[in-house]
């Protein structure tokens, strides 16, 4: 079940067929203002109300209540149920249009020469990077590993969860990566989401940086791997983009105001990567490691 629906899900992901208010990252406020109720105006998003109780309560509710239904519909209609909240789970994950927007209006911005646009949607894209210092010349470079760590954190991430866990993991690690991005952009800190993406970040970027040393150039990205890899403090981020920076040359960038090359090399090694991740996923399907 692993494999179809994650295939369904790439598909309705790259047709663009999911609304935005269906998506992971619009429903969860939702639900958690039904919960909680709406935070006071200016107050930010409800998670900064809560206790630290409640903040683990509303992290876990929604892959539990995932659990229950999957209990619920086990073994009825000779498992087309099961299937169907599977398909279900894995379309609402994958499906991404704010990020994919960011990405194509920096193309856009960077083609008609807009640098402040650039600046712009590059911050929108990958919010946990500060891009001020940037030059020009080099933003391109810095955008693509962008590309490579929002690619992990989006798809990869929750490519390895849906296959390891199922659909409770995939909502487990949707909703934890949810709150750590309200509170970077609320430059806030909430210690027990900060603790919960570690741990979760932990191993999967070590498997997927993995993967981003076999879809490029080996050598060289083997040795960024093993030294991040077997060093346990190393941080998610600095694995994925080390890794990944290694794996691919990045041409020389050109006279336009912003270079688009780098970026697009990027793009097209996390394009490989995770085709790779799905094969991969196929032959264990076919050995029947993976159901």
């Amino acid at each position: 079940m692993a494999l179809f629906s994650l295939l369904v899900a790439i598909l309705v992901e790259r047709l663009r067929l999911l609304p935005s208010a269906w998506q992971f990252d619009a429903l969860l406020p939702e639900g958690l203002e039904l919960l909680f109720g709406k935070p006071r105006e200016g107050a930010g998003s409800v998670l900064f109300k809560l206790s630290e109780l409640q903040l683990g309560l509303a992290i876990l509710l929604p892959a539990a209540l995932v659990y229950i239904a999957g209990l619920l519909v086990a073994g009825v209609a000779w498992g087309s149920l099961s299937l169907l909240l599977w398909v279900l789970v894995a379309i609402v994950c994958f499906s991404h249009d704010e990020q994919r927007a960011s990405f194509k209006h920096y193309i856009q911005a960077a083609c008609r020469g807009d640098v402040q646009a650039c600046y712009h949607h590059a911050e929108q894209l990958d919010c946990s990077e500060c891009l001020d210092a940037v030059s020009e010349k080099a933003l391109a470079a810095r955008v693509g590993q962008s590309v490579a760590w929002v690619n992990y954190r989006y798809y990869g991430a929750v490519a390895l969860y849906f296959i390891l866990l199922g659909p409770v993991g995939a909502v487990l690690y949707c909703t934890v990566r949810y709150c750590s991005l309200v509170q970077q952009k609320a430059k806030a800190s909430l210690p027990l989401v900060d603790a919960l993406q570690w741990v979760l970040d932990w191993l999967p970027s070590r498997i997927f940086a993995l993967f981003y040393v076999l879809s490029g150039d080996f050598k060289p990205a083997f040795a960024s791997w093993r030294r991040l890899a077997l060093d346990s403090s190393a941080s998610a981020r600095s694995i994925i983009i080390e890794t990944a920076v290694s794996a691919e040359e990045l041409p020389e960038p050109s006279e336009a105001p912003v270079c688009v090359q780098p970026t697009l090399a990027l793009l097209a090694l996390t394009k490989r990567n995770f085709v790779l991740l799905v094969t991969a996923l196929s032959l264990l399907t076919i050995f029947g490691v993976v159901s």
